[in-house]
């Protein structure tokens, strides 16, 4: 007997426009469907096809069945079912509880109209807290989808219980498929490629770069963007671990000091107001923050204070900075890291 959890993926826009707002007013939104009448009264799948088709009237019968089956998944939405964001500002999910099922709202601004009232219970999991495999099922292309395989609903929940993934039940990954054929199932869902491509270069990065060889990669990124570097010795320097500078001895501005931490759990406000505090003992400028896991929501309101001395490179951020860099990085760096570049079909 599979479990009656029932776990949803929401995106807030393509870009992450509505993400403040549902999280603010404690809703899911269905961002993208802004033709889409009020579906309060809709009472079946055919009935809500018929309201697509009316208001997507050039679009493929392909197309008027996939936005039929998310809308339709958004409005079957109940309460206790679990909520997954995924946070295009933040790289990071949002995992809440449903507490009150689909409504319709009356706001100028049409990516706002279609919500689910969440309880938001956590806003900063980091993406390198989660397994591989599901992943896979949170890079569905889909704005709304159900996610099923892999034990994901369980998952999902222990995640927002206790930050970390424990991964699938053997006893119950086979069984837990979709159970009711209504579902919009992210198994049945386009991919983003690009992110399932992302996570898996994170995935190796936190493998084979673990502890100080973190501190290595980071320290070949700023040598391949014009920094003189020197890493420092465990334990030596009030928790900095790299000194970087410009110009042939390091001694130009600007003056970083860089802490790496590469836990996959977000660092909280206390390390960034110690890294803060010893930037003039080091005689530096700036300083970098590389969370390999993020920063906590505290943490962020500290950094708004710090805008112009302090900044944070998360798993993203840093990955960024890698691809960027890649061709200067040094052979050594780039054996332990193999990497290609690919260009694939952009999914609309």
């Amino acid at each position: 007997m599979t479990d009656t959890l029932r776990a949803w993926l929401v995106r807030s826009g393509r870009g992450g426009e509505s993400e403040d707002f549902a999280l603010e007013n404690g809703f899911a939104t269905g961002g993208g469907f802004n033709e889409i009448p009020d579906l309060t009264e809709l009472a079946s799948r055919d009935e809500m096809k018929e309201i697509v088709r009316t208001s997507f009237p050039d679009v493929s019968s392909a197309s008027v069945a996939n936005y039929a089956s998310q809308l339709w998944a958004m409005r079957r939405a109940m309460s206790g079912d679990l909520v997954v964001l995924p946070l295009k500002t933040t790289s990071q999910f949002a995992l809440g509880t449903v507490t009150d099922g689909y409504k319709y709202r009356e706001d100028d601004d049409a990516r706002k109209r279609h919500v689910i009232s969440v309880d938001w219970h956590r806003t900063d999991v980091p993406r390198t807290a989660v397994k591989q495999d599901l992943l896979y099922s949170l890079g569905a292309a889909q704005t709304v989808c159900q996610i099923t395989r892999n034990d994901g609903a369980w998952r999902l929940q222990k995640i927002m219980e206790t930050g970390e993934d424990p991964g699938a039940r053997d006893e119950t990954v086979e069984l837990l498929e979709a159970e009711d054929a209504d579902a919009t199932d992210a198994a049945e869902s386009t991919f983003d490629l690009e992110r399932i491509g992302r996570d898996q270069i994170q995935a190796y990065v936190a493998q084979e770069f673990a502890g100080r060889g973190l501190e290595r990669l980071v320290a070949a990124v700023l040598s391949a963007e014009g920094f003189s570097t020197q890493q420092a010795s465990p334990g030596a320097d009030g928790g900095i671990d790299i000194f970087a500078g410009q110009g042939p001895l390091g001694l130009d501005s600007p003056r970083l000091i860089v802490q790496v931490k590469s836990s996959p759990a977000p660092v909280d406000a206390k390390v960034v107001r110690e890294l803060h505090g010893v930037l003039t003992t080091h005689g530096a400028e700036q300083a970098l923050l590389v969370a390999w896991g993020g920063v906590n929501k505290v943490a962020r309101q500290e950094l708004r204070n710090q805008f112009f001395r302090v900044r944070v490179w998360d798993a993203e951020d840093l990955l960024n900075a890698v691809l960027r860099n890649y061709e200067r990085l040094s052979e050594e760096i780039r054996a332990d890291l193999p990497l290609k570049r690919i260009w694939s079909l952009v999914e609309e």
